[in-house]
């Protein structure tokens, strides 16, 4: 490995990381990466636009775009239930539809997203843990338009945002912990004040206020 490619590893993982740090929640990272992976990924003549898919256990589906067209094209695969970069979050490969226009796998999917000007699509994984399960979305306007050294770039910015990805999700998962504790408690005092009002009222004990 060449030492700059050492190097641009260390400073792309460390502005994931202060993606992560400067979102409000995992929403916002969703988006902020979906920009930076477009940005990341497009080259002169073969701009592209990029959609982050998450699937987690117990939660509906969490999806941002860079653009709102790339949002519409991947709402229309978690309508449909299917399609490439679906198949390459559950398959966990690289799916490479070179040209929609062509694409009979999944038509619904395809013909949507060639009606909106967009010829090429790759889905790349982000691995997680558990059952949780992602995808980078790259949307191209020209048919056969990703190279082999840009499909080979877009799982290395996979690699990479993987690891910030967990982060957001663990940092997301803690705070809805701190939220939960915080309604709870929040609850037990209305509670306890309710408690306090039936007693002075009724001059009775704590275990005659909770059955009144």
């Amino acid at each position: 490995m060449e030492l700059d490619e050492v190097r641009l590893r260390g400073v792309v993982a460390e502005e994931l990381q202060d993606l992560v740090l400067d979102s409000a929640d995992v929403e916002e990272f969703l988006y902020e990466l979906s920009r930076y992976a477009a940005e990341a990924l497009s080259r002169e003549g073969r701009p592209v636009l990029c959609g982050v898919t998450v699937t987690r256990r117990k939660k509906p589906a969490a999806t941002a775009a860079s653009d709102p067209k790339a949002f519409a094209m991947d709402e229309v695969q978690n309508a449909v239930g299917d399609g490439p970069c679906l198949a390459a979050m559950r398959e966990l490969k690289t799916i490479y539809v070179r040209d929609l226009a062509r694409d009979t796998e999944w038509p619904a999917f395809s013909q949507a997203a060639a009606s909106r000007g967009y010829q090429s699509i790759l889905g790349v994984p982000v691995e997680l843990e558990d059952q949780t399960r992602a995808a980078l979305n790259l949307y191209a306007e020209d048919p056969c338009a990703f190279t082999v050294e840009d499909i080979t770039q877009a799982e290395k910015l996979a690699h990479q945002a993987s690891k910030a990805l967990r982060l957001a999700l663990t940092i997301g998962r803690l705070r809805d912990a701190r939220n939960d504790l915080a309604a709870a408690m929040e609850s037990r005092t209305v509670i306890d004040m309710a408690m306090g009002a039936i007693m002075v009222q009724n001059r009775c004990s704590p275990e005659q206020a909770s059955r009144k």
